[in-house]
């Protein structure tokens, strides 16, 4: 992880969209794949959404 995440969530979030990197990047490699991709990091967009809201929740607490 790039750095100390607060709460299991963030830590949980992180993950997931470190994984999706991971598999966009090993998609980037397979031909006709453009569709997934696009759906992967549509996917992640809203992971990261969901990140930065946790994120300021914490900030408040």
């Amino acid at each position: 992880m790039s750095y100390e995440a607060g709460s299991r969530e963030c830590r949980s979030l992180i993950e997931a969209k470190e994984n999706l990197i991971k598999g966009m990047q090993s998609l980037s490699a397979i031909k006709n794949t453009e569709h997934i991709q696009t759906q992967l990091k549509a996917l992640y967009n809203e992971l990261e959404e969901m990140h930065e809201t946790r994120r300021k929740i914490e900030k408040e607490e």
